[in-house]
């Protein structure tokens, strides 16, 4: 005969005390990993107003480095060395 298994119990607790963490609640203890281990950029108000979403700002600033590309004639490709020029 197979054994029943265990019901799984449920941990969580409708509520906690601050006496249930010994170590004490933190504000904001992950921050700083978040902000450095992230890609998520906080626009201002007045720029997120204009934007109604991601794609519309991806597609504004890809117009922008394709034109600032444009007018100083750099690409993705430039390494900054400088080009060689045939003698004459």
């Amino acid at each position: 005969m197979k054994k029943d298994r265990e019901a799984v119990k449920d941990e969580l607790r409708a509520e906690y005390k601050r006496s249930d963490f010994p170590e004490g609640l933190v504000r904001g203890k992950y921050s700083k990993h978040m902000r450095e281990s992230s890609n998520i950029v906080v626009l201002k108000p007045e720029v997120a107003q204009v934007f109604p979403n991601g794609d519309a700002v991806n597609t504004a600033l890809l117009s922008l480095i394709e034109l600032a590309q444009q007018s100083t004639g750099l690409t993705r490709s430039s390494t900054g060395a400088p080009k060689k020029r045939a003698p004459g």
